[in-house]
């Protein structure tokens, strides 16, 4: 209870105000003599990944109480990616830091984080990390799957293949309604390798859950032991001090970068785990992280990638079964939250059983790494490629640029039957990066024109500095760096421009002139600044949010520092 003492002038008055009130909630000498276990409720009624924190907030306390702590819950705000305008990656950083002044403000000994939705599981250790007090995290997990006409359905790869096909005509407004009403059949996060899915399992493989807590999903009693073994296990985190800096090294980002490959998980993960390890002072090295692609097959069968879905992983035995896979590549020697190595955990973990999620390591599903850097002329900082789940006849593909210059711009000329385009064109959006959009939104997956959609085309070579979902697919570049708003050579692409994309070669040209490129930028002017530009969080945001190769954080909230992973 001494711990960040309201400042009185007096410490021990500081100490009998607050026994005071905390008495009024009806606690005991006795209870305020334990280990204190703050646990963060990050429930909302706009958030249906998170509808379960309730419970899982009290299978927590029961945990905590049994191992002899007192628990304590209290409020961060929360993100839903499909209720968070203008995006949810705008308000991650606010989430880091409401978290980690939480934590900081609050007597507690050790904390364990519950989130699920995309970008809270980023944001709750981003501001962990800073506030370096002993924490654990607790994801809700995903949804079960649903069905419709006989095929299995969920969200939300397959929310953006039903809503393809009716952007083409193949299906009607009365199935399309259909559809929608089951892609989100329980409460849980999207049950493909979306961002949620893979930050679970990323945060699992850099030691900061327990064991077996990725897959698990939301709706089943595993889930609530998995909570309660969470409460048990602060208390002791609380008495060893383990703390996020002690779990958070070099060796464990390294870790979670490589099980990011194997599963063929959400390009999201880099601008997060980037974000995280900054926190600490470690920088990601996005040259490094595509060499370590190379040596880094896809093993895991699941949508986007592939076929399956979060409840079959959990089948096929978790993040265990990958890791024996890649054991020869792991840092085994990674402290994690049980106090034991990532070597030991997984050790004793379950033996493996037949399944067909999981591949060996000797027969991928796809052999080259799931996620490509590029760079180029017209990504000097660099730029990513979800390559596995790409049309393969376009990893190299030269084609005219048709252009929007604007999230809006897209809105009114996709679709107009009169736009200039065809098959072979090149897709290009502006002003959707971290300061343009602002918050760098996943409108990267920019629709199949509607003309040609109808004729049946189902890929095309797209690029922005925007990122996209987790659960989509295509040929899609993003993370262009530097953004067009910030007068990145994406700013000066016209339409009609040629521009190649050479994924094996890892090159992105703007096939311009160095001549015709300097007279553009010399003619160049900065977006002209909106009228909620100017006050609040918004300023905030514009004037230090750093571009996505840095993670998109506050650039006043990472730790300076050389270390730099992958080491090698």
């Amino acid at each position: 209870m001494r711990r960040g003492l309201t400042a009185y002038g007096d410490e021990e008055f500081s100490l009998f105000l607050r026994k005071a009130f905390i008495k009024a909630m009806g606690y005991t000498e006795d209870a305020l003599e334990r280990p204190i276990v703050g646990i963060t409720n990050t429930y909302s009624g706009f958030n249906a990944c998170h509808r379960t924190v309730p419970e899982l907030i009290e299978a927590v306390k029961r945990g905590v109480m049994l191992a002899g702590g007192l628990p304590i819950e209290f409020p961060t705000i929360t993100l839903h990616e499909s209720f968070s305008y203008p995006t949810s990656m705008y308000l991650r950083n606010l989430m880091s830091i409401d978290t980690e002044e939480m934590i900081r403000a609050q007597p507690v000994d050790a904390v364990v984080l519950i989130g699920g939705c995309d970008k809270t599981v980023p944001a709750l250790l981003m501001g962990a990390a800073s506030a370096n007090v002993p924490a654990i995290m607790l994801v809700t997990g995903p949804m079960i799957t649903a069905d419709h006409h006989g095929e299995r359905l969920g969200a939300c790869t397959d929310c953006r293949r039903f809503w393809a096909r009716f952007r083409a005509g193949e299906i009607d407004q009365q199935e399309i309604d259909a559809v929608n009403a089951k892609l989100a059949p329980s409460a849980g996060t999207c049950m493909v390798m979306g961002t949620a899915s893979t930050m679970a399992l990323c945060t699992e493989a850099l030691g900061m859950m327990l064991p077996g807590g990725a897959c698990t999903p939301a709706v089943m009693s595993e889930r609530m032991r998995h909570a309660e073994a969470s409460g048990a296990r602060a208390v002791a985190m609380a008495k060893e001090r383990l703390t996020p800096d002690r779990i958070m090294t070099p060796d464990a980002f390294e870790n979670a970068l490589r099980v990011l490959l194997a599963i063929g998980g959400s390009t999201n993960a880099i601008v997060h785990l980037t974000a995280m390890a900054g926190r600490l002072g470690i920088a990601v090295d996005l040259d490094g992280f595509d060499r370590m692609g190379r040596k880094t097959p896809v093993l895991v069968d699941l949508k986007p990638t592939g076929q399956h879905y979060m409840e079959d992983l959990e089948k096929a035995g978790g993040l265990p079964t990958i890791l024996r896979e890649l054991k020869p590549l792991m840092k085994l020697n990674a402290l994690t939250v049980t106090g034991k190595t990532l070597g030991r955990n997984l050790a004793a973990a379950p033996a493996g059983w037949k399944q067909n999620v999981v591949r060996p390591f000797s027969n991928p599903i796809f052999k080259g790494g799931s996620i490509a850097v590029l760079h180029g002329n017209l990504a000097p900082g660099g730029a990513i490629i979800k390559q596995a789940a790409m049309d393969q006849r376009l990893t190299r593909h030269e084609g005219r640029a048709v252009v929007f210059e604007s999230l809006e711009d897209l809105a009114d000329r996709i679709d107009d039957p009169k736009l200039d385009v065809n098959e072979d064109d090149v897709l290009v959006m502006k002003q959707a990066g971290p300061k343009g959009a602002p918050g760098m939104p996943e409108s990267g997956y920019l629709p199949i024109p509607k003309k040609l959609a109808q004729k049946g085309v189902k890929d095309m070579v797209r690029i922005s500095d925007a990122r996209m979902s987790g659960t989509a697919f295509g040929s899609i570049v993003l993370h262009v760096t530097p953004e067009s708003a910030a007068g990145g050579p994406l700013a000066l692409v016209k339409n009609g421009d040629r521009i190649r994309l050479d994924v094996p070669a890892r090159k992105l040209e703007l096939l311009v002139s160095d001549a015709e490129l300097k007279a553009r930028r010399k003619a160049w002017k900065p977006p002209r600044a909106r009228k909620e530009d100017a006050r609040g969080y918004r300023k905030l945001f514009l004037d230090t949010v750093t571009q996505a190769d840095r993670g998109c954080d506050f650039d006043f909230l990472a730790q300076p520092g050389t270390i730099r992973v992958p080491k090698a």
